[in-house]
């Protein structure tokens, strides 16, 4: 399955290692030595208001959406992995 995370951009939801509220995380100095660490790494999705941050297993994505909204769709995708995997491949 896939996660859309804004501007018509998605990434596999099995590569999503985490994902942070941006506001959240400019509070976390861990977080922000990270991201610093990582420069490289980051994708801007959005010219405007950055509201989450999405670590995958490749890159670091900056998105216009909402930390929960991502939270949101990456646990419907994971939903649909866990059930068809439970009657497909135990068939």
């Amino acid at each position: 399955m896939y996660i859309h995370l804004g501007d018509n951009f998605v990434v596999p939801s099995k590569e999503v290692v985490m994902i942070l509220d941006r506001q959240s995380s400019e509070e976390s100095v861990i977080v922000s030595e990270f991201l610093d660490m990582q420069k490289k790494s980051i994708v801007q999705l959005t010219t405007g208001v950055v509201k989450s941050i999405v670590v995958t297993t490749e890159k670091i994505y900056f998105s216009p959406l909402a930390s929960n909204t991502l939270k949101k769709r990456a646990k419907l995708a994971f939903d649909i992995d866990t059930q068809f995997n439970r009657i497909f491949k135990n068939s």
